[in-house]
């Protein structure tokens, strides 16, 4: 789109009229300052947009209406409406930033910005799990895209504008092209659509759900849409009339409680119909309502009550409060004959079993995906979704713009390879760390990098939505100076494993050689000639000696833990070299392989006569003998055993 230069275009009659219809709604939402400023911004977008067309048609300016009164039902800032009324502006007006800025401030500005960044991926997204062959990595390829649209916004709201125009875009689909259609649907089906159940939005989640589903499988949700033999309309009415009930014969019992449903939407209906194989006769949560009460007595006291109005379906019967399931998730389960005969699930439940479910490790999100919890972002995702719900309180207290703030997600670092595939690295990655998670043969290689098309240093730190391409050679290998942190290189310990493997694996004829070195020198030291040298490498847990020689030239083991190993090996009356005898309160104990060093009894075990010892060489205070059955004995690390010795006690003179 060519860019407008200043002057602005006058706002013309029908769009005037258009935004004073649309902005009549508002006066009894926001305060009279906050409304003048979402006016300002439709306003100053108007006549920008005006004659412009979004991708199914609509009109631009109706798209960014529509998607903005989808916000305020959401109960979002008057900031957040304005950016969505503005959420085009970058396209059609070059200095947009510092227009913007000075018109609207910088919180408006950075809003939009976001939007921006975002639309940036969608070059990216045309990567579709249909494309990979392989459905696991399908799979977690568009996974990457949902945590990078989360993680590279520094404030979640933008996320939520996407969502809200996502769902404006979809409401008007029908007058797209097939391929249109087909291609927004199936992008909302794998990126937006789980977004959106992710950050518990549930208004958008159902819709966005239901309309993908109505341009990907058209024939059967008109199937189930004639199944169901009713209007929604319909069915929300005998939901709010199952809630009257209930409420009043709770009431009656004098249960406190909250009861509220929603009829099962037809995504929903389908996904479990195909889950497990069911005709949709026979599915008996086709609606459903649910009941909170303060404890657990009055959870099996409100389902007497249920049972008492309506017969029960027995087989549909569930008890997870008793028995929960294996991710912690608590609940009664029960369906019903309602009236005029209609199966209704219900489901009763405590307010925290409700917040561990929405919230916690029984996620509804993670049980409904059917994902594997992973450490650390479910916790940043039960942040956010507490965030929505505090939202209508934060604006009001002045807080919104700071707790909205998506801090928690800047922890990792979301780019693409130049094919569109999404590479997950820890904050601080660079091009290097990059290359070796690709693959260790390119990291090996790795000579040169460029960044969204220009060539940076290895060692510059990467960004989220950043497109990676690695210069190589056809032959060589790393860099010792990636090892070194100060250069900053590498941050993955991963990739550091992979070049101190690289280096390890070469030379081997010289490593073989030094360590057939030291390990003759060892068996001189201790006095030991005659010992099976495979044996000991197969004890050592090498699978020849050939192996065990490398590793001691390479110094990945010690000549020490090799005489430890070859003390257990050796005949019991081999000679020993370098004893060490120290005097205790309770007599001698002699310390073999050591020369004259400090040595102590330990505090921590206080070893005496007739107890089974050895000794620790510490790093500033000479041997320390324990008990062989101290605590800290059997904590010592296998990389430190090189640090035991043997010891004995014998009789003073």
């Amino acid at each position: 789109m060519a860019s407008v230069q200043h002057p602005f275009p006058p706002l013309l009659s029908q769009d005037s009229a258009d935004i004073e219809r649309w902005m009549l709604a508002l006066n009894d939402v926001y305060a009279p300052e906050e409304a003048a400023l979402i006016r300002k911004a439709c306003e100053f977008a108007a006549p920008l947009y005006h004659d412009e067309v979004d991708v199914t048609g609509a009109s631009l300016l109706q798209h960014a209406l529509g998607s903005a009164s989808i916000l305020i039902g959401l109960h979002m800032d008057h900031e957040t409406v304005a950016a969505t009324a503005l959420h085009a502006v970058p396209n059609h007006l070059q200095d947009w930033r510092e227009v913007l800025t000075a018109r609207f401030g910088a919180n408006v500005t950075r809003l939009v910005a976001g939007i921006s960044d975002m639309e940036r991926l969608r070059h990216f997204s045309e990567l579709r799990e249909a494309a990979i062959a392989d459905k696991q990595e399908a799979a977690q390829q568009v996974e990457g895209l949902r945590k990078m649209l989360l993680a590279m916004v520094e404030d979640i709201r933008v996320v939520l504008i996407k969502l809200a125009e996502r769902t404006q875009t979809l409401r008007n689909l029908s007058s797209a092209s097939p391929d249109t259609q087909h291609h927004i649907a199936q992008e909302t089906r794998s990126i937006f659509g789980p977004l959106a159940n992710r950050l518990g939005v549930w208004q958008l989640k159902w819709e966005l759900e239901d309309l993908s589903l109505r341009y990907l499988e058209p024939l059967l949700y008109k199937k189930v849409a004639k199944l169901l033999d009713e209007r929604r309309v319909d069915r929300e009415k005998y939901i709010a009339d199952i809630v009257a009930q209930l409420q009043s014969a709770l009431a009656a019992q004098g249960i406190k409680g909250e009861v509220n449903g929603r009829p099962k939407h037809i995504h929903s209906i389908i996904n479990k119909m195909k889950r497990k194989q069911l005709e949709f006769s026979e599915l008996y949560d086709v609606r459903a309502v649910r009941i909170q009460v303060k404890d657990i007595e009055n959870c099996y006291a409100a389902l007497s009550v249920v049972h008492e109005l309506w017969p029960a379906i027995h087989s549909e019967f569930d008890d997870y409060i008793a028995n929960p399931k294996p991710n912690g998730y608590q609940s009664l389960h029960t369906a019903v004959l309602g009236p005029r005969d209609l199966a209704v699930e219900v489901q009763i439940r405590t307010p925290q079993m409700h917040h561990d479910s929405e919230l916690g490790v029984a996620a509804h999100w993670r049980y409904k995906e059917n994902k594997q919890s992973e450490s650390g972002f479910d916790e940043k995702i039960a942040w956010l979704r507490q965030i929505l719900a505090w939202k209508a309180e934060l604006a009001d207290s002045g807080e919104l713009k700071e707790q909205f703030k998506n801090e928690l997600l800047q922890d990792r670092v979301y780019v693409f390879t130049p094919q569109g595939k999404v590479i997950d690295l820890p904050k601080g990655a660079t091009p290097v760390d990059f290359a070796y998670v690709v693959h260790t043969d390119l990291g090996h290689r790795t000579r040169g990098a460029k960044l969204n098309g220009s060539i940076v240093p290895l060692n510059t730190k990467l960004q989220t939505g950043q497109r990676v391409e690695i210069l190589t050679t056809k032959q060589g290998g790393p860099s010792r100076d990636w090892l070194s942190p100060k250069l900053g290189f590498l941050q993955s310990a991963r990739s550091r494993a992979k070049v101190r493997h690289w280096f390890s694996e070469q030379n081997v004829d010289d490593s073989i050689a030094q360590g057939r070195a030291l390990l003759d020198r060892e068996l001189v030291r201790i006095g030991v000639n005659d010992i099976n040298q495979e044996k000991l490498a197969q004890k050592l847990k090498f699978n020849k000696l050939d192996d065990l020689l490398a590793a001691l030239g390479r110094g990945e083991i010690t000549p020490r833990r090799v005489s430890l190993a070859i003390g257990q090996e050796a005949p019991v009356n081999a000679p020993r070299a370098s004893t060490q005898t120290v005097a205790t309160s309770d007599g001698n104990v002699v310390i073999e392989g050591v020369g004259n060093l400090v040595s102590r009894t330990a505090k921590c075990c206080s070893p005496a006569k007739g107890d089974d010892i050895i000794g620790y060489v510490t790093r500033d205070r000479g041997i320390t003998i324990h008990r062989r059955d101290c605590p800290f004995m059997q904590r010592v690390p296998e990389e430190r055993e090189d640090r035991l010795l043997e010891a004995r006690w014998v009789a003073k003179n």
